[in-house]
């Protein structure tokens, strides 16, 4: 769901700036068309590989890059990692990644949403979906899907299930992030739980602190791998 109010101040009127990487050019060139006509998004630019994607993003400051995993050169998984640690050293925040993939189940992904991306979408979805997911992201908010998440962490750990034992979250921080890893945002988690908005940011802000999570995708990862999270949980 996108959150109320949400925009990106990347272009004129709030719309938010997306990059697209894709090295199939009928792909990237499709994705353009289909994401330019949506409501609250421009396209500033595209790259046919992750060394393009990096350099590009860095030129252009897009709010949200659109990356595939599979480019030469420099997969999409390797740019985001480098295009999210050169940022962290530029005054300027870095873009949000999201991962865009024909296969849900693909290795890859898991291995992204641990170099840092906020979340994935299948290739196959239709375009308003990927377009809402790019909104979303562009808002702080994370793109997961439970199952999908909870086959890839049983397949391909990202060897954090120690890190929930060490955290000593608070119960209502255990309640938030288990509601976060149902893909609430933070004002259907707020609407939940009864509590105002700027409370469960401290919540989310706080769990993600305590757990050393790159960012919310990263701590249901962790969830997840912890058996906080277990198969069929449902809020």
């Amino acid at each position: 769901m996108i959150p109320s109010g949400a925009s990106a101040p990347g272009t004129p009127g709030g719309a938010v700036a997306l990059l697209i990487a894709d090295d199939d050019e009928v792909t990237r060139s499709g994705l353009r068309t289909l994401l330019a006509a949506q409501p609250g998004i421009t396209v500033v630019g595209e790259a046919a590989d992750g060394v393009e994607a990096v350099e590009r993003a860095r030129r252009l400051r897009p709010d949200v890059v659109l990356m595939d995993v599979r480019m030469p050169r420099l997969n999409g998984i390797e740019a985001t990692r480098q295009l999210l640690a050169a940022g962290s050293a530029e005054p300027a925040e870095p873009p949000k990644v999201v991962v865009i993939t024909t296969f849900e189940n693909d290795g890859y992904v898991t291995a992204a949403l641990g170099a840092g991306a906020s979340g994935f979408v299948l290739k196959r979805l239709p375009v308003r979906q990927i377009a809402e997911a790019v909104r979303v992201v562009a808002a702080g908010e994370a793109i997961l899907f439970p199952a999908a998440l909870r086959r890839m962490v049983a397949a391909r750990p990202l060897d954090s299930a120690e890190a929930l034992p060490r955290a000593a979250l608070t119960g209502r921080e255990e309640e938030v992030l288990r509601l976060m890893a149902t893909g609430l945002s933070n004002p259907e988690i707020a609407q939940s739980l009864v509590v105002s908005l700027e409370t469960v940011k401290t919540h989310v802000g706080n769990v993600l602190t305590k757990l050393g999570a790159q960012n919310r995708t990263h701590a249901v990862v962790i969830a997840y791998e912890s058996g906080l999270v277990v198969p069929g949980f449902a809020g």
